[in-house]
């Protein structure tokens, strides 16, 4: 058997990478092309790359991992992996990880936060490394194929509008997403994200779907936003949900929400998922009206570097 090796990521590596990210876990919506999109993008500060482990000539393992920008907390860093079924517990990730590390490590980072799948193997597997539990989020899926509740009245002087409407221009969505991300819980707020990083990180995505993204518009003013990514597959994710918080409590992310998945039906999508906070009762809530139901968990991993 040719031994582990763990290398730079290549654009040729995304369909193996890809097929690692997902393969047991359909509530990760990705494409390969957004793999090698993110790879090839340079972004200020974050130093984000992605490692491959190989065996016997084949990927099977790839680990994603940066200094994590848009906050301004110093000294944090997040990673994030997975190894094909057939390959665990050959020491793959545990190398991957290893190398992730060092990375952050060599660019300030001591503090490590990676998501871990909410199972026994996985959550043994990061407290043997040295991982502390922070908080918890869940995955929820919802089948397309069945009705969608009957849609709220929409008030006066609010507008549906898809968010092709402002491709020349989308300094209003980032203005919806920047404040609303300052509320979301986490353990690292992101409370200083730019423009030019949530245009190159967020809105110039190629799996960001712009037709399927829904605004609400109240009086001539974006106010609301169900952001989404598709994978051409049939898949839909709900990138984020978000309102400004002057229009807030008056169900405008349930209308632009449930309008995204209105047309995404009409579009071909047959699954949708999302992920929130445990302690996000709000989006929650409208995502129980909407039918989602749970399908799987997480919990953030954080570790000490250095």
């Amino acid at each position: 058997m040719t031994p582990l090796t763990i290398r730079e990521f290549r654009p040729e590596d995304a369909e193996a990478a890809y097929a690692a990210h997902r393969t047991g876990r359909e509530h990760l919506v990705t494409t390969p092309e957004a793999l090698v999109w993110r790879n090839a993008r340079e972004q200020p500060g974050a130093y984000f790359r992605t490692f491959v482990a190989e065996l016997d000539g084949q990927v099977v393992a790839s680990v994603r991992c940066a200094v994590t920008t848009g906050t301004t907390r110093t000294g944090v860093g997040h990673a994030g992996g997975s190894v094909l079924p057939a390959f665990r517990r050959r020491g793959v990730f545990t190398a991957l990880l290893a190398q992730a590390e060092r990375h952050l490590a060599a660019h300030g980072v001591t503090e490590l936060q990676c998501w871990v799948d909410d199972d026994p193997g996985s959550l043994a597997f990061a407290a043997a490394r040295g991982f502390r539990l922070g908080s918890a989020a869940q995955f929820s899926g919802l089948d397309l194929t069945l009705p969608l509740p009957p849609a709220p009245e929409t008030p006066a002087g609010v507008e549906l509008r898809p968010a092709t409407e402002w491709a020349e221009d989308p300094y209003p969505l980032y203005l919806i997403d920047a404040e609303a991300s300052r509320d979301e819980p986490g353990e690292a707020a992101l409370d200083d994200l730019g423009y030019d990083e949530w245009r190159g990180d967020a809105w110039d995505r190629p799996d960001i779907d712009h037709a399927l993204t829904i605004v609400a518009v109240v009086d001539g003013e974006p106010a609301a936003m169900a952001l989404v990514q598709t994978d051409g597959r049939g898949a839909y994710w709900s990138a984020f949900t978000a309102c400004r918080r002057e229009f807030r409590g008056r169900g405008l992310s349930k209308l632009a929400k449930r309008e995204s998945l209105r047309r995404a039906v009409e579009a071909g999508c047959r699954r949708a998922y999302t992920s929130n906070d445990v302690t996000n009762a709000p989006m929650l809530a409208i995502n129980r009206w909407l039918g989602y139901e749970r399908c799987a968990g997480e919990r953030m991993g954080l570790k000490t570097l250095g």
